[in-house]
């Protein structure tokens, strides 16, 4: 294995801004669906420290860890569709 392709961390970080700061005060009023949001950012800070966890293992593996901002980038191409 050459490198372990894994999202870049500001993935995380613009999903869980977009839930705090957009999806909760659209759902403000209704209880319901800001309890369904508070689990889903529950989940993704818990997917995004899972993540580094694993970095941290690759690092102490010497597996190199490539971080992805999208799915046509391999390393350093960008894959265009034919």
């Amino acid at each position: 294995m050459e490198q372990l392709p894994l999202p870049a961390p500001i993935h995380y970080e613009l999903i869980l801004q977009l839930l705090e700061k957009q999806t909760m005060s659209a759902v403000n009023q209704n209880q319901d669906l800001r309890h369904q949001v508070s689990q889903l950012i529950i989940t993704m800070r818990k997917a995004a420290a899972q993540q580094k966890r694993l970095e941290e293992i690759c690092q102490a593996s010497a597996v190199a860890v490539d971080h992805r901002w999208s799915l046509n980038h391999l390393g350093e191409k960008v894959i265009t569709p034919d």
